[in-house]
């Protein structure tokens, strides 16, 4: 990478990185060699027979080539073809004259002589000779008016619009109720409050700004640890002041216009309303229940309640039932349970000075040191350990032959075969013994004591 640092204006490479300063190279030694197996082909002592399950079940048998079957050779016929069908046997021809047409000629000129039409249902259906019978309907006798129809209705008969009437209001007149007895303006909050005086507002006064002496060193950690690196300006991302294409005109035509035209609207018919007169009568407002229900001989209905009796002392006697029953008991007002302080306030005023700032007081900054170990530059030549855990625990197995390789394996003898068409053997040892267990094919290890699987 090139360099990070600002005032170097060299452009060699530098080959030190972080990598290469952690993992140096050692050239002293050489690299351990590989314990694991080599990728070869183990040879086997025993040759392999060349006999499979195929080539033992299947034995070759002699094939005779397949013999083709020879068409004889077309010879063509000396005869001549008759072109004779079954159609042409069957359908003979014959002698096709053409029909007259059964349809009448159209006569362009009518005969002079008339017709005589009389069709089957006039001659067989004769009207009877009897009298016409006269209808069952009920005589008309409704004879319309000879005066003219005046167009007035049952309601416009007996409903008819009268004047207005001047109504005399029942209304009582609102008459100011005058009270002799003053209000009595004592109130609760009047009787209890007490005014105190006011203290004076305690106004803070803020603590004068005190520049700190210690000059302020502008190096922080990313000046310190990340230099700029040299490479080309920023190119600005800004688009151009005059985008291209602004000189055309702009086109007033849009799709919404090509496509959706204003459909013809025809003209609504509105009809002219009716003028109103107004009625010539005055409206007398009256009810018909006003009008129909009238009790001449009416008197104005008395009161049942009994006449409130008017006391004639000026002073006014303010007692009710609940004054009487409920008398106001004869108590003392109780002072309400307040704690006792037991905090004592400063009469000295508040100094406005947190724990903060009596505590912790600014100290002038400390460059610590980096606990990093210096880097000794690389390493001598000094051997590494080659002993691992892989090379002291692995111990090397011999490779054996499978036994499931073998036409017949050595050790086992043929038992039967299963009805999935698997071969089992039993071991030597154990051929008369009825209890036996399979053997799968990796298992080599103890074959005396398993028993063998081998699918066909």
């Amino acid at each position: 990478h090139l360099p990070t640092k600002i005032y170097d204006k060299t452009e060699k490479p530098c080959l030190l990185s972080e990598y290469t300063e952690n993992y140096p190279c050692y050239h002293s030694y050489l690299p351990r060699e590989s314990f694991k197996p080599r990728r070869e082909y183990q040879k086997g002592s025993i040759p392999m027979e060349g006999l499979t399950t195929s080539r033992r079940d299947f034995g070759p048998h002699k094939v005779a080539p397949v013999k083709a079957h020879q068409y004889d050779q077309f010879v063509p016929s000396e005869e001549n073809m008759d072109l004779l069908t079954t159609y042409k046997k069957d359908y003979n021809p014959y002698t096709v004259c053409r029909v007259d047409p059964i349809k009448p000629r159209d006569n362009k000129y009518p005969y002079s002589n008339k017709m005589e039409y009389l069709p089957t249902y006039k001659a067989d259906y004769l009207p009877w000779k009897q009298p016409r019978r006269q209808p069952l309907r009920l005589e008309h006798k409704y004879q319309p008016a000879s005066v003219r129809f005046d167009n007035r209705t049952t309601h416009q008969d007996d409903y008819p619009i009268k004047g207005l009437v001047k109504t005399v209001s029942c209304k009582p007149l609102a008459m100011p109720k005058l009270c002799n007895i003053p209000l009595e303006d004592v109130t609760n909050y009047k009787m209890s409050y007490v005014a105190h005086p006011v203290e004076k507002r305690f106004v803070h006064e803020a603590e004068k700004f005190r520049p700190c002496e210690i000059p302020f060193e502008s190096l922080t950690t990313h000046k310190q640890s990340y230099r700029g690196l040299m490479g080309e300006p920023a190119k600005s991302l800004k688009p151009l002041a005059r985008p291209p294409g602004l000189d055309m005109p702009f086109s007033n035509t849009t799709e919404f216009r090509d496509k959706y035209q204003a459909w013809p609207t025809p003209q609504m018919f509105s009809k002219a309303p009716i003028t109103y007169v107004p009625p010539e009568d005055s409206m007398d407002l009256l009810t018909t229940v006003q009008a129909h229900y009238t009790y001449p001989k009416g008197v104005p209905a008395r009161s049942c309640r009994p006449a409130p009796q008017i006391r004639k002392s000026g002073r006014f006697e303010g007692s009710s039932t609940t004054k009487d029953d409920y008398k106001q008991w004869s108590s003392m007002r109780t002072e309400p349970v307040k704690p006792i302080p037991q905090l004592d306030f400063p009469t000295e005023p508040l100094d406005c000075l947190t724990t903060t700032r009596a505590h912790y007081v600014p100290h002038p900054p400390i460059n610590t040191k980096s606990c990093k170990p210096h880097w000794s530059g690389p390493r001598g030549n000094v051997p590494v350990e080659g002993q691992t855990t892989y090379t002291i625990s692995f111990t090397p197995k011999e490779m054996s032959r499978c036994l499931a390789s073998y036409p017949e394996p050595p050790g086992y003898t043929f038992e039967e075969v299963d009805a999935l068409g698997h071969r089992i053997y039993k071991p030597v040892s154990q051929a008369g013994s009825p209890q036996s267990s399979h053997l799968s094919v990796d298992d080599s290890e103890n074959p005396s004591q398993r028993k063998l699987e081998v699918s066909a």
